[in-house]
């Protein structure tokens, strides 16, 4: 019940009750990523992403972005990439979190650099 409705009222979690009524409808599955996202294609040409897990348009690999942007390539049909060794997965952006990123030595950061004029 409660997937219902954060279905039906909420588009952060996953996707909408009009998305899956339009998949389900009109939608034709194009293919999906490592990340477990699923792309579809509308007979207008019109093209979207299910996300698997919480929606974050960073996690569109690079060989489905210029899929979704209508940019074409030389990958495009087979949307196979070759990835290097060098490369590593995706990281969601942490900025604000406490898994945020922050240098060695650096205890500036955590102290509040003002007094509030309460406790004056």
């Amino acid at each position: 019940m409660l997937t219902l409705f954060k279905e039906i009222f909420t588009w952060w979690n996953h996707q909408t009750l009009g998305t899956r009524l339009t998949v389900f409808f009109f939608g034709k599955f194009v293919g999906s990523d490592a990340s477990g996202n699923k792309y579809y294609e509308t007979k207008k040409g019109k093209r979207f992403i299910v996300y698997n897990g919480e929606v974050d348009a960073s996690k569109i690999p690079d060989e489905w972005y210029s899929w979704m942007h209508f940019t074409p390539n030389k990958i495009e049909n087979s949307h196979e990439l070759t990835k290097f060794d060098w490369q590593k997965p995706h990281k969601p952006n942490l900025t604000g979190s406490t898994n945020a990123y922050s240098p060695k030595g650096n205890t500036d950061a955590l102290k509040k650099k003002y007094k509030t004029w309460k406790n004056s």
